[in-house]
């Protein structure tokens, strides 16, 4: 695997993490300073990952949990399409309110064009959606990846999000995959995508026993909180290049424009002689 830590920012976006790596999963949140706190806490006995489709990573030198934020750059152009099914713990009022944390549309446009993709996915959505994610998760086009439990950020500052204990970031990340267990999600493979993009070594030493590899981006579609899906395709198809892993978002309160931005990227990359697979066929590549 190649094994890629970022070093810069992404796009126009602000750095986070002190001595770390970060890249936009969500804007700032009014610019508030997050605060620590605790991630509701794990289920006892949760046990190990689900079965997955490849085995687990070795920790990189150094004892930290391997980053891949993009394949090969030479040889066939393939791009991987991910996409991040956010929720925070806390937000189960306002879905009951009615806000929609889901995109069944974007997930049947992807079924249509034949589209493999990895979706990042928190435990919490995983908890609100279980039917929506035991399909994904059973469906071959698919794989399903951790996205925390809780959705709150493992470093700070963090684009306003709230912050994990220390004590409490591997059980928020076991925690994730009691979820998909509990809702019946196959083929779960062992990557893990930090809340907000946002980590540095400390955390990552401090998940190297989870045995995950961390998966970040290259290309930020900028789909977050966008109102233009025009301006969002664009984006997209301006930065990928072979080996290209582009960082999208599968919730409508969040991110309304997805779908049909997807709608423009798809035949476009395909007309430029691009072939779409999941981030493992990335990695093996």
């Amino acid at each position: 695997m190649a094994l890629t830590v970022l070093g810069t920012v992404l796009g126009s976006l602000a750095g986070c993490g002190s001595g770390g790596t970060s890249s936009s999963d969500h804007p700032s949140a009014g610019g508030r300073t997050p605060t620590a706190v605790r991630a509701p806490s794990a289920s006892p006995s949760v046990g190990a990952t689900p079965t997955t489709t490849r085995q687990p990573p070795t920790p990189a030198p150094g004892g930290l949990t391997p980053v891949f934020a993009h394949g090969a750059r030479t040889g066939e152009k393939v791009v991987a399409l991910t996409f991040d099914a956010d929720m925070t713990a806390d937000e189960g009022p306002r879905a009951a309110a009615g806000e929609h944390f889901d995109n069944p549309e974007l997930i049947a446009l992807l079924r249509r064009l034949k589209v493999p993709a990895t979706v990042f996915m928190t435990g919490r959505w995983a908890d609100e959606y279980p039917a929506q994610a035991r399909s994904i998760g059973a469906d071959p086009l698919f794989e399903v990846a951790n996205h925390s439990y809780s959705h709150y950020a493992f470093t700070s500052p963090c684009y306003g999000l709230p912050t994990v204990a220390k004590g409490d970031m591997r059980g928020d990340v076991e925690r994730a995959f009691a979820a998909f267990r509990k809702a019946g999600v196959r083929n779960v493979v062992p990557y893990f995508r930090f809340p907000g993009g946002c980590y540095d070594d400390a955390v990552r030493r401090a998940l190297a026993p989870e045995r995950v590899t961390a998966v970040q981006w290259d290309v930020v579609s900028g789909d977050a909180f966008a109102t233009n899906a025009d301006a969002v395709a664009q984006q997209v198809l301006d930065g990928v290049r072979p080996g290209s892993l582009v960082v999208m978002h599968c919730t409508r309160s969040a991110a309304p424009v997805t779908e049909r931005a997807v709608g423009q990227v798809v035949p476009e990359l395909r007309r430029r002689g691009y072939r779409f697979v999941k981030v493992s066929d990335l990695m093996r590549g």
